[in-house]
C-alpha cells in the first residue's frame, strides 16, 4: 500500500474512533471476523457490485478533488477532500477483491459519471457546490440498498467483507454530504410502500382458502338438490306410466 493510502486508512480508522467516542452506544462492526478467502460462489450481483465500487471511485476521486480547487465554501471543500481520500482506500479495497476473484474492474467512469464530471467542470461558485453534492448524495442514495442487499446475500466471504466495508465508507460519505446543509430531502426519492406483512398475507389466503370452500360447498348443495328433484321427478314419472299400464291391462282382462 502506498503512503498515500497509509496515511487515508489512518484518518478512517481516526475518524470511527472519534464516532464511537462521540457515540458510545453505537457498535461499529468487526469486519476482521469476516474471512477474506474467496471461498464461496461468485453471482452476477457479486461481480456488479465489485464493479459499481470500482467506477464510484473513478468519479468521485476527481469530483473531491474539485470540490477542493473550485469551491469557495470551505465546508464543501473539507468534505471533497475526505471524500476522496475515503475513496482512495476503498478503491484498493475493491481492486485487491477483484484479484482475488479475477473479476476485470473499468478503468474510466461509466458515460452518466462522466456527464457529472462534465457538469462540475462547467460550474462555479455556489451553482458548483450544489451540483456536487446533489450528484454524490444521489449515488450514494441509490448504492447504500444495494451493498445492504449483497451484504445479507453473498456467499463469498471476500465480496461479503467488501461489502460490509462499502457500507462503512457509503454511510460516512452521506452523513458528510448532508453535513454541507444543501441536501434537499424533500426532492430525495421516496421508499416503496412496503409489502403485506406475513400475518396479513396469511390472513388474506386464509380467508381466501374459506371463501373458495364456501362457494364449492354451495354449488355441491346446490347439484345435490338437482339430483333430488331430478331422481324424484323420474321416480313419479315411473309410477304414473307404472300405474297407467296395471289400469290397462286390467281393463284389458275384463273384456
Amino acid at each position: 500500500m502506498s503512503g498515500s493510502l497509509i496515511v487515508s486508512a489512518g484518518l478512517v480508522l481516526m475518524q470511527s474512533a472519534a464516532a464511537q467516542a462521540a457515540e458510545p452506544g453505537v457498535p461499529v462492526p468487526p469486519g476482521e471476523l469476516i474471512p477474506d478467502t474467496a471461498t464461496g460462489e461468485v453471482t452476477d450481483a457479486d461481480i456488479d457490485l465489485v464493479v459499481k465500487v470500482r467506477l464510484a471511485g473513478l468519479w468521485e476521486i476527481p469530483a473531491g478533488e474539485m470540490a477542493q480547487e473550485k469551491s469557495e465554501n470551505l465546508r464543501i471543500r473539507e468534505i471533497g477532500k475526505d471524500i476522496a481520500e475515503q475513496h482512495e482506500v476503498l478503491d484498493q479495497l475493491a481492486r485487491d477483491a477483484a484479484e482475488k476473484l479475477d473479476i476485470k474492474l473499468p478503468n474510466k467512469p461509466n458515460k452518466d459519471q462522466q456527464g457529472w464530471l462534465d457538469e462540475m467542470e462547467e460550474a462555479e461558485g455556489e451553482e458548483f457546490d450544489q451540483i456536487y453534492i446533489d450528484r454524490l448524495r444521489a449515488a450514494h442514495g441509490k448504492i447504500f440498498p444495494a451493498i445492504a442487499t449483497i451484504r445479507a446475500s453473498t456467499r463469498n466471504d471476500t465480496v461479503r467483507r467488501l461489502a460490509q466495508q462499502a457500507n462503512q465508507f457509503v454511510a460516512t460519505h452521506l452523513t458528510l454530504l448532508e453535513s454541507s446543509d444543501l441536501v434537499d430531502f424533500e426532492a430525495l426519492p421516496t421508499a416503496p410502500n412496503p409489502a403485506a406483512s406475513p400475518s396479513k398475507a396469511s390472513s388474506r389466503a386464509l380467508d381466501e382458502v374459506a371463501e373458495t370452500q364456501t362457494i364449492q360447498s354451495n354449488q355441491n348443495l346446490v347439484l345435490g338438490l338437482i339430483a333430488v328433484v331430478v331422481a324424484g321427478g323420474a321416480f313419479l314419472a315411473w309410477r304414473t306410466v307404472g300405474t297407467s299400464s296395471r289400469r290397462t291391462s286390467r281393463r284389458r282382462s275384463r273384456f
